[in-house]
């Protein structure tokens, strides 16, 4: 496996995405969340890096979350967190609307989303080193070999991730899909910017900062076993 961690290798071939957009059901209350709250916690496509200081209006370490689905472990980690910013990043409008609508809730201040496909915000939104830890947490594990390419931790995602990332930040990945787990280590155990926390052993604990979500919880009660990753900026 190349060790390749040249900024100009791309993520994917071009259009290939790590998700399809499905037709979930959006609520009455989710569409007007999208409508009436996006402008105070939304983030739209800028045409510069973004200004993370003052998006946040503070300096202060940034927590990116990629694909937060319903949004439950973002939430908690944001509410627990007041020290940290938190930038989220899902494609899929039904829990977009209902974490905006979380956030309004709680009033929270620390929180951003971004409805666009991470790759692109990866490659071309965020400044070099702007970012303290990135959450992958249950990405789509593409299971059919046909679609491996989809998946969205390649060597070129690695090379996005690496270069966001600040000195001695770290990546933090799980999945309960355990090939998948092997292919994350496959990508990221002999990338030159990523040492592997766990060691030999491959795999952590999970981190008392990752909630249990439903999705989670329902898993256990299913029997299936989580596979938590982490990797330390070099």
């Amino acid at each position: 496996m190349s060790s390749d961690s040249r900024s100009d290798a791309p993520p994917y071939p071009r259009g290939v995405r790590s998700y399809v957009l499905r037709a979930g059901r959006t609520t009455t209350a989710q569409q007007r969340a999208l409508a009436d709250l996006w402008p105070r916690f939304g983030v739209d496509p800028p045409q510069e890096p973004l200004d993370l200081d003052q998006l946040f209006d503070r300096h202060a370490p940034r927590v990116l979350e990629i694909g937060f689905g319903t949004g439950e472990a973002l939430l908690a980690h944001a509410l627990g967190h007041p020290e940290l910013d938190h930038l989220g990043i899902e494609v899929h409008p039904p829990g977009v609307g209902r974490l905006l609508l979380a956030v309004a809730e709680a009033g929270l201040r620390n929180l951003r989303v971004v409805r666009h496909d991470a790759v692109e915000v990866l490659e071309g939104w965020l400044p070099d080193a702007s970012i303290a830890v990135v959450h992958v947490f249950f990405p789509d594990p593409w299971p059919k070999k046909r679609h491996h390419k989809r998946r969205l931790v390649q060597t070129g995602f690695a090379n996005s991730v690496a270069r966001v990332l600040e000195h001695a930040g770290v990546l933090r990945l799980a999945t309960d899909w355990e090939p998948y787990a092997e292919h994350m280590r496959a990508v990221l155990d002999p990338h030159a910017a990523f040492e592997n926390l766990a060691g030999e052993n491959g795999y952590v604990a999970r981190p008392a900062s990752r909630p249990l979500t439903r999705f989670e919880k329902r898993g256990q009660r299913l029997g299936h076993a989580v596979w938590d990753l982490a990797y330390r900026r070099q």
